[in-house]
């Protein structure tokens, strides 16, 4: 049974800002991502992932300890990339109200799809935490027999929010793609989950249901910068008229 992961939010088509858990060593790792949540629950974004794009798995844990003793006022998710299982492991162990996993179908073999099926079952009944995962999303292979609106329909049975996004991080996710999923998943939720940009935003989310943006809101505009609060208030000023 899929859970309602846009009822986390307390508006609609919310905006999830990414902390990367950039840094030269741990404590500038944790204490870069303590200023970034700062940013971002300041200025009005909706919920925050967690994700060790730079980072390790320790220190995830460590900043997810602190968000959780911290009560947030938004939810929070986590991305423990290449190790799925550790994503869940940490949602349940430090309460995050959600888990994004890179991909959910299409990027094995097709043999082995009925494993990947009952892993995701297994730990979604184990797991109060929502589940938001990508289909044909960057830097993934492409290894499903099927079309992507097959593999769309199956995704939603893995999943509660399906990400969307173009090839790479940073760059655009075409409006025909998000347009082509949304039409066959109809009222399932997805999420634009690379390249949204102030002038790209009310178009892909009059379509979308929400946002996750990362390198966007560094003051380079790439992945490798760090987050600037103007950046992040060009975003939520637009989302805030888009609301009324």
């Amino acid at each position: 049974m899929n859970k309602d992961f846009l009822s986390l939010f307390q508006n609609e088509k919310p905006i999830i800002g990414m902390i990367h858990l950039k840094g030269n060593d741990d404590e500038d790792v944790f204490e870069r991502a303590k200023k970034e949540i700062d940013i971002y629950i300041d200025n009005g974004i909706d919920g925050i992932i967690l994700e060790t794009y730079f980072g390790n798995y320790y220190q995830l844990e460590r900043i997810l300890k602190y968000v959780e003793d911290s009560k947030l006022s938004i939810p929070y998710g986590v991305n423990c990339l290449n190790v799925d299982h550790l994503g869940f492991h940490l949602a349940n162990k430090y309460h995050a109200q959600f888990v994004q996993i890179d991909s959910v179908i299409g990027h094995v073999k097709e043999r082995d799809e009925p494993s990947l099926h009952e892993f995701f079952k297994l730990e979604r009944e184990n797991s109060n935490a929502c589940l938001i995962g990508g289909v044909r999303f960057k830097y993934q292979p492409v290894l499903s027999i099927h079309t992507v609106e097959d593999d769309l329909k199956i995704a939603m049975s893995r999943c509660d929010g399906i990400c969307v996004t173009g090839e790479a991080t940073g760059e655009n996710t075409s409006i025909e793609k998000i347009k082509q999923f949304k039409e066959t998943v109809k009222d399932f939720p997805i999420i634009v989950a690379a390249g949204i940009t102030k002038e790209t935003l009310e178009e892909q989310l009059s379509i979308a249901d929400a946002a996750i943006i990362g390198s966007y809101f560094k003051d380079t505009r790439i992945d490798t910068g760090d987050v600037c609060v103007e950046h992040v208030k060009e975003i939520t000023d637009i989302v805030k008229k888009m609301r009324g």
